[in-house]
């Protein structure tokens, strides 16, 4: 099979305002004439969707859904700007892991490559270099090189030459020579900013492998890329880059606005007829996801029935679902590598018990008044916002009749009120939960109360487990939910089964 060679899309698809303003061509070599043909990109096969391609799923302009070439360009630069003079960031695609022997899970990309890069296969790395000056920067990105018998097995890849006129990158190699070409850029820079650990996890031995090291036998080898940055100064690059994803453009709140309301939507209709099972919910919400035009599930849903519903990640997802208990759901879509967030819980039967109201009423007023927080005048950062659910769920309780002395709250409310997200379900890991929340930040609001089966806990209420959950952008004056579509009010939940 002839190597397309895609020298006529640089100019369209580098970073200007108007890139991409006509149809991408590509110019491949026939090797039984030799000679140059120019033919659309939309015959080329890709390693992931490009609006050629697959123009159903992605728009001209963007790179990936919802994100044009010209802001993974804007973020690269970011990056750049935060880095010292003569430095480098170093990035590693995820590997593709394997359930057993060669069959594989779906492949999902780090996430900090995926957000600097858009780029969406395993075997690559991206360098970010910067030099003598504050505003520019080399982007140099080495992939997976075409392979006509690795193709006819795995499907396409984009090869070297897409790196450049595709994904914008400056300097592209192929990644079996980074051995070779990656000394040279780590050779020029007296700093280098990298996540990629000498244990890194890098997917069969290949020459990201070696780059990286290994071990031989019980003593840690010094090679690799430990060797290449034993002279330099290396920082994590994580905090980094956590700087930036925390800080969400309207391009991504439009990606998460779209999962969220697709999410919500689903979940509604779900709660119009609950199944007799987990499973079977769990079966049809990731159905609804997919054929309402999101990617699938952004995470192992939580499908608790009953006493289920205490274990704060119970994912087996196995049980029957019984009338009289409530099913907590926590689940949501995906859309372009972004996430929604949501979690409910209504009855199984359609209507709430006396107990089941009582307690869902008082932890919706608390999850509600935390929800009016999420604003940047508000002056909050995420504990604080913690300690405040927590203040609201011990008054609850105590109206409700429980003891909340001692540790009483720390067992009745073990996890922490929210999170970041974004393209991670826990965004940003490692961002500081003590920094104030900002506008366009986008964070988790999920009190819950899960009462074990103990004397110490009113009869009534042992073994019910709620809780209830956003996903919530900060605003400058006031929040936005981006999962209001999903029905929370008692009176709205419990009409959706009376009106079918």
């Amino acid at each position: 099979m002839p190597k397309p060679t895609l020298s006529s899309l640089r100019a369209l698809a580098r970073p200007t305002p108007t890139f991409r303003s006509r149809p991408l061509t590509a110019l491949i070599l026939n090797n039984a004439h030799r000679r140059r043909t120019l033919t659309s990109a939309a015959e080329i096969q890709f390693g992931q969707p490009l609006h050629e391609t697959h123009p159903h799923l992605i728009k001209p302009g963007d790179l990936t859904p919802g994100i044009s070439a010209l802001e993974y360009h804007h973020r690269r630069a970011a990056l750049a700007r935060k880095l010292p003079r003569n430095s480098a960031a170093i990035l590693l695609a995820a590997p593709v892991k394997y359930r057993s022997g060669a069959v594989f899970y779906e492949y999902h990309q780090d996430s900090n490559f995926f957000y600097l890069t858009g780029f969406n296969e395993p075997e690559a790395l991206a360098v970010i270099e910067k030099g003598n000056s504050d505003v520019e920067y080399t982007f140099h990105l080495f992939v997976r090189g075409k392979d006509e018998r690795a193709e006819l097995w795995d499907g396409a890849r984009s090869g070297v030459q897409a790196a450049q006129d595709v994904f914008n990158a400056d300097e592209v190699g192929d990644v079996e020579d980074v051995g070779t070409l990656v000394p040279e850029v780590v050779g020029r820079c007296r700093s280098v900013f990298t996540d990629v650990g000498f244990g890194a996890a890098v997917g069969k031995r290949g020459p990201l492998q070696r780059l990286v090291g290994g071990r031989a036998g019980e003593e840690e080898k010094v090679d690799g890329l430990a060797r290449l940055l034993r002279d330099r100064n290396v920082k994590a690059l994580r905090p980094l880059v956590n700087e930036l994803r925390v800080d969400k453009s309207e391009a991504e709140l439009n990606c998460m606005r779209l999962a969220g309301s697709v999410s919500g939507a689903v979940l509604t209709e779900a709660m119009k007829s609950t199944p007799r099972s987990e499973k079977q919910l769990w079966a049809d919400l990731g159905y609804g996801y997919r054929t309402n035009g999101l990617d699938g599930e952004a995470y192992v849903p939580v499908i608790a029935g009953g006493r289920n519903a205490l274990s704060i990640h119970y994912v087996r997802n196995d049980a029957l679902l019984k009338d009289g208990e409530v099913v907590l759901v926590d689940a949501g879509g995906e859309y372009g590598g972004y996430i929604t967030d949501i979690t409910r819980t209504w009855p199984v039967n359609g209507r709430y018990t006396d107990a089941q109201r009582d307690m869902y009423n008082m932890i919706l007023a608390v999850q509600k008044s935390c929800v009016s927080m999420c604003r940047e005048d508000a002056d909050v950062t995420l504990d604080k916002l913690h300690r405040i659910c927590e203040d609201g769920l011990r008054e609850g309780l105590k109206s409700l009749r429980f003891n909340v002395a001692g540790d009483a709250l720390d067992k009745l409310f073990p996890h922490h009120v929210g999170h970041y997200i974004g393209l991670d379900v826990h965004d940003a890991p490692g961002y500081p939960r003590t920094d104030l929340l900002k506008a366009n930040q986008c964070i988790t609001i999920e009190p819950g109360i899960y009462v074990p089966d103990d004397t110490r806990w009113p009869a009534h209420f042992r073994g019910l487990g709620i809780r209830i959950e956003d996903s919530v952008v900060i605003g400058a004056e006031r929040p936005e939910v981006l999962t209001r579509t999903a029905v929370k009010e008692v009176a709205e939940i419990e009409a959706l089964r009376r009106n079918r």
